[in-house]
């Protein structure tokens, strides 16, 4: 049998896929703002396009950049993604404000959902007394994000790869957030949804439940 855990004095959470997840899916949004600068993809093989082109990324992850040169390494990062993506799909040429666009779009609360279950858990845990913090590998626009979804007043860190310089499954983005949420590793849990969450959480010396959805 394995050993017994003790409960957890903190949480880190996973954020998409675990907390909040799109609306449309990806191969649908960028073939309809694509569409308004003129290309007509089917998306479908956008869809597909961009699950390739997001696989065979380097790291979102950018050491010792901040403020706006954070934010211009950013959007570099997912302006490649998209010209894969819609060039893969079919496309001859990428309009120069269509990668903004999009990264604009994904800075709004209303193209991203929280899951069901999310409000009511978080809430709960809070009232248990734990610490909650959110490790993800995403960029500087999660912080808004959380903020208009309404979940920011829940956690006490949100650490994301590109300011933290290194992504899951590098354990340094949670060791980051142990070390702003003042907790060791063996008072923390470690929520998400991937192997790289998994990995992650396992190399900086915490548990880690996987969340399932269909």
């Amino acid at each position: 049998m394995g050993a017994i855990l003790p409960p957890p004095q903190g949480l880190l959470l996973d954020a998409m896929g675990t907390l909040i997840g799109l609306k449309q899916p990806v191969g649908l949004t960028y073939a309809r703002l694509a569409q308004a600068h003129g290309l007509d993809l089917d998306p479908e093989r956008v869809e597909r396009c961009f699950g390739q082109a997001y696989r065979s990324a380097p790291p979102l992850a950018f050491p010792g950049l901040a403020g706006p040169a954070l934010r211009q390494a950013e959007l570099a990062w997912w302006t490649e993604r998209i010209h894969q993506s819609l060039k893969g799909a079919g496309a001859q040429t990428v309009p120069e404000p269509l990668a903004a666009d999009l990264f604009n779009h994904y800075a709004d609360g209303a193209a991203w959902q929280v899951y069901p279950e999310v409000a009511n858990q978080l809430q709960k845990w809070h009232g248990q007394g734990l610490k909650l913090a959110v490790v993800s590998n995403f960029d500087s626009r999660l912080p808004g994000l959380l903020e208009q979804l309404g979940l920011a007043n829940w956690f006490g860190a949100v650490v994301v790869s590109s300011s933290a310089g290194s992504a899951k499954p590098d354990p340094a983005p949670f060791q980051l957030a142990l070390s702003q949420l003042q907790l060791a590793a063996h008072q923390a849990w470690h929520v998400g949804d991937s192997l790289e969450d998994l990995a992650g959480a396992t190399a900086a010396g915490l548990p880690c439940i996987l969340v399932r959805r269909s």
